[in-house]
C-alpha cells in the first residue's frame, strides 16, 4: 500500500472530521492567512493561542490541488520537490501533494543557513522549491545561484519577485486525485542526515519504507480513532512525521504545536484533549523543572486523558524518566530508537509494558531485526559492546549520489547504525554511544553517554555533553560541558567531588560551564563543542609533538 491511499481512505470515511490542528501560541492574532476556506476558531479569551484546523476531506483536496499544480507545470515522475517551511497546517498537504504527483519529497531543515540550503538543493537535484516567509532573506542570497531549481513557490502573502504565489495558483487547480500510478518500489522521499558528524547526506527512501513506518508506529502505540497526537518536533525530520503516521493509519486527529514552553504543552493537551505526546529530552526536562519550581501548577490543566508520553531522537537519561513517572504515575511510557536511514523511530522500541527496563532502548521493533556485531561483522556475546545493525522494510535505498558512503553502512540487507550498544540477558538493547564519539584514553574505551547519564543525576545540572580532547600523552581525555539549571551556581571542585563515585578512568579531566547546543531534533551538536574546545588544543598537541 502507498501512504497516499491512506489519506484518500480517511477523506472518504472520515471526511468532515478534523485531521490536523495548528496552534501557534506566540503568533499575532492578525496573522496573514495562507489557506482559503480555513477554519479559524476564535475565543473570548484574548490570550487564546492562534488556532487553525482542517478536515480529512480538505487535507486530501489540498494535496490533490498541489499535485495537479505540479503536473500542470510539466513535472515528471521522480522530480525532486523541496519543502522549506516551519511546522504549519500547509506542510503535510504539500508533502502528500508531492507524492501524489509521483514526485520525490525533499523536506529541508528550517535551521539551514543559505549555504546549507544551496548545498542540499544541489545534492538532491531539486527542481522545485516551496518555501515560507521566514526564509525569504536566506533564499534572496542564493536565488541566482541555484540554476537547477526551475520553479520557486511561495507559501504566504507578498511573494518575492522571483517566486510564485503557491496558494493562489492552487486555487485554480482540480481537487480530484491526479491519474498517477504509484507502487511500493517507487522512490518517495529524500531526507537529510542530522549533520551532527559533518555535512548532511541525502537519504533516499521508497514508498514501501513510508508505509512500513505507519505499521510500525501503530503497532507500538496502538493509536485508535479516539486518540489525539500532540506533535511538536519539526515535520521535516523523520521522527515527527513517522510518529504522526500512526494518526494517519488510525484516522485520528493530530495537533501541531509551534512552541515548546511547558505551559503551552499542557494547555494544548488540555484544550485539544491530547492522549499521546512525543517529547524530546530537553522539553521533558523543562516541563519537570517548571513543575518542581512551581512555575506550572498541574491542577490548572485537564490531563486525565493523557495516556502515553514517549521520547526519542537521542539517548534518554533514566533519571529523567524516573522523575517523569513520579510526577505522572498514570502515564504509559515508551522510548523509540531509529535513524533517518531507517525511516525514523521504531526499529527498536522499549514498549509500554517494559518500564522496569528504563535505560534500555528496547527490543527489535515491529517488522525489524537487530544484531550487535564486532569490527568483523560477527555477533558479540551477550553483554559485550558492539555496533548495532538493523534490518527491515524501512531501511533506506541508499545515500543519494554517494555509493561510497552507502557501501560503508549498507551491507546486504543490514544497516550499520554507527551506534555502539550491548544486549542484556533478557534481550533488551542498551545504547552505549555513537561509534564516532567513543573516547579512547590511554587505550581505554570511554563512552560519553555513560558519564552524561551519571552527571545528569546531580540536581544542579540541567544538561551535559562529554567530548574527547586531544592529549599528547593519553591520546584523548574527557571533558564535560555542563549547563546548570536556572539561578543555580556550582564550581569545578563541586563537580569533581560528585564524580568521585565514578571509576577513576571515567571521571572528566576537564570541566567547562557552558550552554549545551542541541539541534532541532534534540541531539547534542558535539562537532560544535569540539570546534569550540578542541581547536586550540589541536595546535598545542601538534607543537608539543
Amino acid at each position: 500500500m502507498i501512504i497516499t491511499d491512506l489519506l484518500e481512505r480517511n477523506a472518504r470515511l472520515y471526511g468532515q472530521e478534523v485531521s490536523l490542528v495548528e496552534i501557534n501560541p506566540s503568533e499575532e492574532r492578525d496573522r496573514a492567512e495562507t489557506w482559503w476556506e480555513f477554519n479559524l476558531i476564535e475565543s473570548a479569551d484574548q490570550d487564546a493561542p492562534y488556532r487553525r484546523e482542517m478536515s480529512w476531506k480538505d487535507f486530501d483536496r489540498r494535496a490533490n490541488r498541489f499535485a495537479n499544480l505540479l503536473l500542470s507545470r510539466g513535472v515528471k515522475k521522480g522530480t525532486k520537490v523541496a519543502i522549506l517551511l516551519m511546522n504549519c497546517l500547509e506542510w503535510l498537504p504539500l508533502y502528500f501533494g508531492i507524492l501524489k504527483a509521483g514526485c520525490i519529497a525533499v523536506p529541508m531543515n528550517f535551521r539551514y543557513a543559505s549555504d546549507e540550503i544551496k548545498y542540499c538543493l544541489d545534492l538532491a537535484d531539486v527542481e522545485v522549491l516551496v518555501f515560507g516567509p521566514e526564509f525569504i532573506s536566506r533564499i534572496d542570497t542564493i536565488c541566482n545561484d541555484i540554476p537547477d531549481v526551475k520553479m520557486l513557490f511561495f507559501v504566504g502573502k507578498d511573494a518575492p519577485e522571483y517566486a510564485e504565489d503557491c496558494i493562489s495558483l492552487m486555487s485554480f487547480c482540480s481537487s480530484s486525485a491526479p491519474p498517477i500510478a504509484l507502487n511500493e518500489d517507487d522512490d518517495a522521499a529524500i531526507y537529510f542526515s542530522s549533520g551532527t558528524t559533518g555535512f548532511p547526506k541525502a537519504i533516499l527512501h521508497k514508498h514501501r519504507a513510508l508505509y512500513h513506518s505507519c505499521l510500525t508506529e501503530q503497532n507500538h502505540h496502538s493509536q485508535s480513532r479516539e486518540d489525539v497526537f500532540l506533535c511538536i518536533p519539526p515535520l521535516y525530520h523523520t521522527g515527527a512525521k513517522m510518529h504522526w503516521f500512526g494518526s494517519l493509519l488510525s484516522g485520528s486527529k493530530a495537533v501541531l504545536l509551534r512552541g515548546v514552553k511547558p505551559e503551552w504543552i499542557l494547555r494544548a493537551v488540555t484544550e485539544e484533549h491530547c492522549t499521546i505526546v512525543w517529547l524530546l529530552v530537553p522539553w521533558a526536562q523543562d516541563l519537570l523543572d517548571a513543575i518542581s519550581a512551581g512555575r506550572v501548577q498541574l491542577d490548572r490543566y485537564r490531563l486525565d486523558q493523557w495516556r502515553l508520553m514517549h521520547v526519542g531522537a537521542q539517548p534518554v537519561p533514566p533519571s529523567l524518566i524516573r522523575r517523569w513517572l513520579d510526577v505522572f504515575p498514570h502515564h504509559q511510557y515508551d522510548t523509540n530508537y531509529g535513524l533517518s536511514e531507517s525511516i525514523g523511530p521504531g526499529c527498536v522500541h522499549l514498549g509500554v509494558e517494559n518500564t522496569h527496563k528504563v535505560g534500555a532502548i528496547g527490543k527489535p521493533g515491529y517488522g525489524w531485526e537487530t544484531r550487535i556485531v564486532d569490527e568483523r561483522g560477527e555477533d558479540v556475546a551477550s553483554g559485550e559492546v558492539g555496533e548495532l545493525i538493523v534490518k527491515g522494510a524501512g531501511v533506506m535505498d541508499c545515500y543519494y549520489k554517494n555509493p561510497e558512503a552507502t557501501a560503508e553502512v549498507l551491507k546486504g540487507e543490514w544497516l550499520f547504525t554507527g551506534d555502539m550498544a550491548r544486549e542484556d540477558e533478557d534481550g533488551f538493547i542498551y545504547l552505549v554511544d555513537r561509534k564516532k564519539d567513543v573516547v579512547i584514553s590511554g587505550g581505554e574505551n570511554i563512552y560519553p553517554v555513560q558519564i552524561e547519564d551519571f552527571l545528569r543525576t546531580f540536581d544542579k545540572i540541567k544538561d551535559v555533553a562529554v567530548i574527547g580532547l586531544p592529549d599528547p600523552r593519553l591520546g584523548e581525555i574527557t571533558a564535560a560541558i555542563i549547563e546548570l539549571k536556572e539561578n543555580v551556581t556550582s564550581t569545578e571542585a563541586e563537580i569533581n567531588e560528585f564524580c568521585k563515585a565514578l571509576p577513576r578512568y571515567k571521571r572528566p579531566k576537564k570541566i567547562f560551564f557552558d550552554t549545551v547546543p542541541r539541534n532541532p531534533t534534540g541531539k547534542i551538536e558535539k562537532p560544535v563543542l569540539r570546534e569550540k574546545y578542541c581547536h586550540g588544543r589541536l595546535v598545542e598537541v601538534q607543537i608539543t609533538g
